[in-house]
């Protein structure tokens, strides 16, 4: 199993930030405008569909308002397993910390998908700092 861990600093309250990751049905505007290209809520599951036009299932495992965290577990594709969360930490009331860890199998996988959280990552950056 392959374990997938990047931070990024965004000069943006940790409310803020939270604000747009908590909003999961919206995230194709409110957090990562091109990166994701579209989003939709089916129960529990948001069915994202990537800019590189890979389409994923992804269930919220949980939501987490005291932590500011956000935990999902996506299927499709080439993956057999992949769980993953998100964190905003606060280090200041002007600048915030994105934690994003992914746990994923086959381990031949981790290359590609360190490469799309990388480029969500920035993604998140340019939108919540504008």
């Amino acid at each position: 199993m392959a374990s997938i861990r990047q931070e990024i600093q965004v000069a943006a309250s940790a409310e803020k930030i939270w604000d747009a990751v908590r909003d999961v049905g919206e995230i194709h505007h409110r957090l990562v405008p091109g990166f994701v290209t579209d989003c939709r809520l089916e129960g529990d599951t948001r069915v994202v569909t990537f800019g590189n036009g890979m389409v994923v299932r992804e269930l919220i495992v949980d939501c987490d308002d005291a932590a500011r965290r956000l935990a999902w577990s996506a299927s499709g594709g080439r993956l057999t397993h992949h769980n993953a969360s998100l964190q905003v930490i606060a280090e200041d009331p002007t600048h915030s910390r994105l934690v994003w860890i992914a746990d994923l199998m086959p381990h031949e996988m981790a290359e590609p998908i360190a490469g799309m959280i990388a480029a969500g990552m920035q993604a998140m950056k340019q939108k919540l700092e504008a």
